[in-house]
């Protein structure tokens, strides 16, 4: 009787490794699996990081842009060139030749 129920635990523990095993397993693939996405995401995140660094450069040259510009708009040459183009104003004695078109 010793013999069998010696027999009996030697088969119990061997199926509890089977099973710790198979719950082991499954817990890597899963790690593995969870692993492969995050380097996904993380590759899109650098992505839309290096897209919205490059739109942050692009906004600030604007800025600068617009910034030159009002200086420029504050400049008597500005004021002649809208007086001309928009009132059709000139100097006095001044002659302007147009087309006909």
């Amino acid at each position: 009787m010793a013999r069998v129920a010696a027999h009996r635990k030697r088969r119990q523990n061997r199926f509890g490794m089977f099973l710790v095993s198979i719950v082991v397993i499954m817990l890597l693939v899963v790690v593995a699996f969870n692993s492969i996405e995050l380097r996904a995401k993380r590759e899109a995140y650098y992505q839309k990081e290096a897209a919205l660094e490059e739109q942050i450069a692009a906004e600030e040259e604007r800025a600068q842009e617009i910034e030159e510009f009002e200086k420029y708009t504050h400049t008597k040459k500005y004021i002649e060139e809208v007086a001309r183009d928009k009132l059709g104003l000139v100097y006095e004695g001044e002659i302007v030749f147009r087309d006909e078109n």
